[in-house]
């Protein structure tokens, strides 16, 4: 057996049932031997003109639309908790080998180049980690991961083993993010000083103060390996499918869910990566509890000055909140794609937006009626988010929304859910990785894992 391969007895806990095993081991089990230092498997080099050997993490729901979008690929397997959530992947794939775990999906195809990685958030970190580090490219759908603690885990693990990622926020690969982009540089409305972002998210039930009552698990789905790194709780059809977005053991709420698209075009376009630190408050909230994200919530980020940029103030609203209309901008202007957009307030002028950046226009201001777009200069991307990750993984630029990327942006959108949940102003230092005015910063940012799932955090 070569030296790198992971054997099924490093890959399971050391646990006298292996069935038990198999559905508690952690991730770190999966790629280290016991006693020994992690191994690292290389990627296999993939030619431009040759197929990926494809594999789904996650294939119900968007997982579906997720693996499609590699059917020009080798689609040589299929993984859900919940076959019956699966089965049109299962019918588009008919070759394709089916698992309920990951993990031993991971361990018994070693052909596999690539994964999509399509599962509730808080499966996210684990199943991207062990494929990474068994030399897989991933392709992680949004928000890329559940805690701050695991976007830089993901991003410097991506940079460890060598692999091709993207974040699946579809937006950030369309042409209009970059008018956007080229627009506020080109400085047709000044120096941008307040950017507001709303969406009529959550559309799922949040603001639920206590877990649901037990009912019978569906004898599709395994609800073990569903739960994963979550603390074990009694299955009940309003955590999953879908409804999990909602509870914070499993999702991110509609802060989690939809600002990886909507506050895209305000991260990219104004570098907040580039900030130093930032802090993230809450302004007003609705239906908070210790269970689920609350029902309605405003929330303030603000960046200093980024090179050229000054500071800005970045406000997220969500639920029934949405901000005031703009002074100068007429009633009969709609703001953004309406339940969702942004608006840019610059000191010569508002620019508003839609969700994915797109439809971008001076609403107003003193070149509201006779601004002219720049010429492009930004470099686009063809074929989409999936195309940009494939062509990726056989050698070309790396993707658009990658783990460098990707991964900072996501710690970002989760210090808004952290400012929710622990009611206080939190100040994040972006170059050290640490909440700067907490007692405890490591509780802050990370979380409980359940035993077997653990994760280098």
């Amino acid at each position: 057996m070569p030296e790198n391969h992971l054997s099924r007895r490093n890959f399971l806990a050391a646990t006298a049932a292996v069935t038990a095993a198999l559905s508690v081991d952690g991730a770190e089990a999966a790629y280290k031997k016991k006693g020994e230092k992690l191994i690292k498997v290389k990627p296999r080099k993939v030619s431009p003109n040759e197929k990926l050997n494809c594999a789904a993490i996650g294939a119900g729901g968007k997982g579906n639309s997720d693996i499609a979008a590699c059917e020009g690929e080798n689609v040589v397997a299929l993984c859900d908790a919940d076959w019956d959530r699966a089965a049109e992947s299962f019918q588009r794939f008919p070759n394709a080998r089916k698992f309920k775990d990951y993990r031993v999906m991971l361990e018994e195809m070693p052909e596999i180049d690539a994964v999509t990685v399509s599962t509730p958030d808080h499966t996210h970190a684990p199943a991207a980690y062990m494929a990474m580090k068994m030399g897989k490219h991933v392709y992680v759908q949004k928000p890329l991961t559940h805690t701050v603690a695991e976007a830089r885990l993901l991003r410097d693990t991506a940079r460890e083993c060598g692999v091709a990622t993207q974040m699946g926020n579809q937006g950030h690969a369309e042409d209009g993010v970059r008018n956007l982009y080229e627009m506020v540089w080109s400085g047709a409305i000044g120096q941008v000083k307040e950017v507001h972002i709303w969406t009529s998210r959550p559309v799922w039930p949040q603001g639920i103060p206590q877990p649901l009552e037990p009912q019978v698990i569906p004898t599709t789905l395994d609800w073990n390996l569903w739960i994963g790194t979550a603390p074990m709780r009694p299955y009940n059809e309003g955590y999953c499918p879908f409804k999990w977005r909602g509870w914070q053991d499993f999702g991110a709420g509609a802060l989690g869910d939809m600002a990886c698209h909507i506050m895209d075009p305000a991260y990219f376009t104004l570098n907040l990566g580039d900030a130093p630190h930032f802090t993230v408050e809450v302004l007003k909230d609705e239906g908070t509890n210790s269970q689920t994200f609350p029902n309605s919530t405003v929330v303030k980020y603000s960046f200093p000055a980024r090179g050229v940029m000054g500071p800005v103030d970045v406000y997220w609203y969500d639920g029934e909140f949405m901000p005031d209309r703009p002074e100068g901008v007429a009633d009969d202007v709609e703001l953004g794609d309406g339940a969702n957009g942004s608006f840019f307030v610059g000191e010569k002028g508002v620019l508003s937006t839609g969700e994915y950046g797109g439809n971008s226009r001076i609403v107003s201001g003193e070149n509201m009626a006779d601004y002219k777009a720049p010429d492009p200069w930004m470099r686009r991307i063809e074929g989409g988010i999936h195309n940009d990750w494939l062509r990726a993984c056989k050698g070309g630029l790396p993707a658009c929304s990658n783990f460098e990327y990707s991964g900072p942006f996501t710690e970002m959108v989760n210090f808004g859910n952290l400012a929710v949940k622990f009611g206080e102003k939190l100040e994040w230092d972006n170059i050290k990785g640490v909440v700067k005015n907490v007692r405890n910063p490591h509780e802050i940012v990370s979380k409980e894992y359940r035993k077997g799932w653990e994760l280098p955090v």
